[in-house]
């Protein structure tokens, strides 16, 4: 699969899909359809027995015009659903940047393992097919992050086989990327930027 084809079979479909704002902001999908569709595309999740979107997922969807949410059957805009999610999670913006832009460069990203703001990503059209390649663990531009924190986040994904990638978000919303290697830190304007190209379409 080409490049070009593996950011439209992640990044681009055709339907609109209707949810429920759930607990903590996330969003309920009912429809069955929906589900499967939305399943195809690496987005959601079944929770006992209920199709959840995580906050991040539903912002991007609704970014990208994807998803109407609607709380007590009255239409919620971007801002309201993100005003909700901020109430349970201080860095879901940070999220949802990180996210979106994963999204653009045609990349399926997922859950990651808790070390903060963090996700599992699969290389273009694995998904469901092997397991992520990647965790990209997030920071905004300024944080003060420990050296050895960093160092043992490094160790646990190092174990888990996987490439360690830190994106940092700039104060304009921009996604930089570094791999993390030994505590070696590699800007990502060379050999990253083969591995997450931005799309070009």
């Amino acid at each position: 699969m080409s490049s070009a084809e593996a950011i439209s079979s992640s990044t681009d479909f055709s339907f609109t899909v209707e949810g429920i704002l759930f607990k903590k902001g996330t969003i309920i999908i009912q429809d069955k359809r929906s589900q499967d569709q939305l399943r195809n595309k690496g987005y959601g999740e079944m929770e006992r027995s209920v199709y959840i979107l995580k906050p991040y997922e539903a912002l991007y969807l609704m970014h990208t015009n994807r998803l109407k949410a609607f709380k007590d059957q009255q239409p919620m805009g971007f801002d309201s659903l993100l005003r909700v999610a901020l109430k349970f999670d201080k860095n879901i913006l940070t999220k949802f940047l990180i996210y979106r832009d994963l999204r653009s460069r045609g990349y399926v990203a997922k859950e990651g393992f808790g070390f903060g703001v963090d996700f599992r990503v699969y290389d273009r059209g694995e998904f469901e097919k092997k397991a992520a390649k990647y965790v990209v663990f997030g920071i905004n531009e300024g944080t003060n992050t420990g050296v050895r924190t960093l160092s043992k986040i490094l160790q646990d994904i190092n174990i888990m086989g996987k490439d360690a990638i830190v994106a940092v978000v700039e104060r304009r919303g921009e996604v930089i990327y570094y791999k993390l290697d030994k505590m070696n830190l590699t800007e990502n304007k060379n050999a990253m930027n083969q591995n997450f190209p931005k799309n070009e379409n």
